[in-house]
């Protein structure tokens, strides 16, 4: 059984990164599956996939004293763009942060933006930890 958390667990983190994965589908089947409990369900995908989110925020930390090279995959415009947003809507965008195709790259700003950890962190498990609550909600109606 403990293979299921870590399976999720890593689903979790590295769809919270810019790699291609599906952490919800793993849930709901988890839940379905009727031998894992709720609530650590919940507890290992939010925690994977902020620690994931963390990984996006420390290298958009980094990233940015390479934005001169060729090899920078954002122009500086497009960068420049992108914080522009960023301290239009604030800190608070970060609850956005759950979204396929956006909240990655958001995470990643977040870094740049230089958004202080703690915040950051709070603000993204709120958002992430809800995103999975209503799926399991939609899932099992809370029968844990």
């Amino acid at each position: 059984m403990p293979v299921g958390y870590f399976g999720l667990f890593v689903a979790a983190f590295g769809a919270a990164t810019l790699l291609p994965l599906q952490s919800e589908a793993v849930l709901v089947g988890l839940l379905l599956n009727g031998q894992y409990g709720m609530w650590l369900l919940l507890a290992v995908a939010t925690v994977g996939n902020v620690l994931g989110s963390l990984v996006n925020w420390w290298l958009g930390r980094r990233i940015e004293r390479f934005k001169d090279r060729r090899w920078f995959p954002v122009s500086p415009a497009r960068l420049e763009q992108a914080g522009q947003h960023y301290r239009r809507y604030g800190h608070w965008s970060l609850l956005l942060s759950w979204l396929p195709i956006v909240g990655d790259p958001l995470t990643l700003v977040a870094g740049v933006m230089r958004e202080p950890l703690a915040r950051f962190l709070l603000i993204v498990t709120l958002a992430k930890g809800a995103r999975y609550a209503v799926l399991a909600w939609a899932t099992l109606g809370w029968q844990p």
